[in-house]
This record gives structure tokens, sequence and C-alpha cells, in this order.
């Protein structure tokens, strides 16, 4: 029997109705339980961990990746793979963040949540929680998981983590992954697509990155932004990375003081990244006069990562490499584990 390790950090899919007050409230485990009564009739063995108190998404912090990393860490020879439950709105932070921290990661780590709680009705919770345990759980002939890196299932879709979005607020798929294809498709089957999943070689250790580095900051541009507030951004103190918001395929106004300044963040060893704003498509410096500026200021490409994953990674790279600017400005523009599709 395949073993799951459940991890609870709170979210819609935790709630439940309050009998008095008919208010929304996070229900403990064992409550949770009986709105779930499949988790534990089926083959797979399915055991709980929850924190405490649970949270909503938008509380969540580093901190917080830290303590989920580390359980998945700490009973990783324990299970076959690991479901955690997480609020949809920093979902992709989260689960982005989880990639670069579980190094060699060779187990499924499924994150899923739901759009409408599990004591709702019509909630989308069961399928998605049901469906995530199974691919959890899902081994090939050879007895390897099918799916070992860290993903999101929502819908009907299994994307990797740290190439996905949150999309949408009311849809039951709220999940897209806008370059790079699903995973998996759930209908009466589940589909693979082993072409597609991110191995890693069974005979490397698991190894666990849990410094961060929070001093980064996301620099969107947009028609008539003014030379103070980006001198403001950009001289922070303490400041160490910046991802660059910018048009299309990463072009910027070509105004002389946004150069100037860029480079002279650059100069006192910021790094910043650039980013489109387009959720399809990838960065190409050069190919536009108006990016060239920023090439010149040294502003490095992001090609088609998300800000979340950006973001995710620029701050455990700074947290694990605090005194090697040149190292973290390289593995920004590598391929670490799928994240992005490098020139």
């Amino acid at each position: 029997m395949s073993k799951v390790l459940l991890i609870s950090t709170g979210g819609t899919i935790t709630m439940v109705r309050s009998k008095h007050s008919g208010a929304l409230v996070p229900a403990d485990i064992e409550t949770f339980k009986a709105f779930m009564p499949e988790l534990f009739a089926g083959n797979i063995h399915v055991d709980i961990q929850a924190f405490s108190p649970l949270l909503d998404s938008s509380d969540v912090n580093p901190e917080c990746w830290v303590r989920m990393a580390r359980m998945v860490y700490d009973h990783y020879e324990e299970y076959d793979g690991f479901v955690i439950l997480h609020g949809t709105d920093t979902m992709s932070y989260s689960a982005s963040a989880l990639s670069f921290m579980l190094e060699n990661l060779s187990k499924p780590v499924v994150f899923t949540g739901s759009q409408l709680p599990v004591g709702v009705l019509r909630s989308d919770a069961k399928e998605n929680l049901l469906t995530a345990i199974e691919i959890a759980a899902a081994q090939d002939e050879e007895g390897n998981a099918i799916v070992p890196e860290v993903t999101i299932y929502f819908e009907d879709r299994l994307f990797r983590a740290n190439r996905t979005t949150k999309r949408n607020a009311e849809h039951f798929s709220a999940f897209n992954s806008y370059n790079y294809p699903a995973l998996a498709k759930a209908g009466v089957h589940i589909t693979y697509q082993p072409h597609l999943i991110h191995y890693t070689p069974l005979e490397k250790p698991l190894v666990l990155h849990t410094r961060f580095d929070c001093n980064v900051a996301v620099l969107k541009l947009f028609p008539g932004i003014q030379q103070p507030v980006v001198r403001a951004l950009l001289r922070t103190r303490g400041l160490k990375g910046v991802v660059l918001e910018t048009f299309g395929a990463g072009n910027a106004p070509t105004d002389k003081w946004l150069y100037r300044e860029l480079k002279a963040a650059v100069k006192k060893g910021i790094v910043i990244v650039n980013k489109t704003q387009c959720n399809t498509g990838s960065v190409e410096m050069g190919l536009y006069a108006v990016s060239l500026n920023l090439m010149k200021a040294g502003v490095i490409s992001g090609y088609d990562i998300t800000t979340e994953a950006l973001l995710t990674k620029m701050m455990l790279l700074f947290g694990e490499n605090p005194d090697d600017i040149e190292l973290v400005r390289t593995l920004l523009g590598k391929d670490i584990c799928g994240e992005v599709t490098v020139d």
C-alpha cells in the first residue's frame, strides 16, 4: 500500500460552515476527516499533519515555506509522496519556493486547494484533493514516482509548480502554466506526459535549502512612470535584487534618466532581472532597440520565468550565497529545476 503524507497549511479548502454563526471557519483535523471519508477508504494510506493555527495564504511567508519543506524532508523516507493543502492566493509562490528548496527531489510534492470550502455542497475540494493524493502515490512498473517534482494540481490539470500563476479568482480552473504544458490531465483516467516531467537521478540525496533573503522588490514599468518613484525603490536600503517587469519582449522607455538609475543600481551590486509583463512569451533583450539600454545598464534576462518563480528563486539564491553576487547573477540566468526556458 502506497503511503502519502497530507500536510494542511490552511486555505479555503480547509473551511467549514460554523453551526453557531453560519460563517466559514477553519476545520480541525477530525472535522476535516469527517467531510473526506474517501481519504481512508482506498488503497492509499494517508496520514495528516496540520499547521497550528491554520493560515490564510495571504499570511504565508518564507518561514512558512521552511516549515513545509522541512516536514517533507523530515518524513521523506517514510512516504511515497506528499500533498500540501494551501490557499490559492499565494500557492504559486509557495510551490515555486519548495521546488528550489528541495534539491534532488525524487518523490511527488503536490500542492492543491479549492475555490469553495470542503463543507460546501458544490465544492471542488474533494475532486482536487483525491486526485492529488492519487498523483502523489502514482508509481511506474519499477516502483519509481511518475511525477517526482513539485507540482500544482487544480481542476483537471497537473502543472509544474514553478511555471504557474493564479489566473482566476472565481473559476474552478484557478491556475495556468502559460509557458509550459501540463504534466498530466485528469479525466476518467490520469494521462501523464513523461517527456515533460523533470527527473532527478535516484542516487542523488535530497538536499534541503532554508536560507532566504527577502531584500528584493518588483518594479513594474508603465507609461509615464516618474524618476523619483524608480529612484526611491532602487535606493531602498539593503535592497539586493529587483524584478523589472517590462513591456512585451522585455522593452522599456528609452528615457536617459531610467538608464542612469538602472546602471547606477547595478554598479552598486543590485541584481536586476528583466521579466515581461505578458503571461505568455519570453524576454528577448536586443530584439528591439528599446531594450538595448537595459542590456547596457547590466540588466539580465529572465526569459520566460514567472514573477512568482523569479522572486522565490532570487530570495533563496541571495540567502544561500550572501557574499557571491556574481554566482547569484549566473544562476538567475540558468535553469535549475525546469523553471525557465533558457536560450
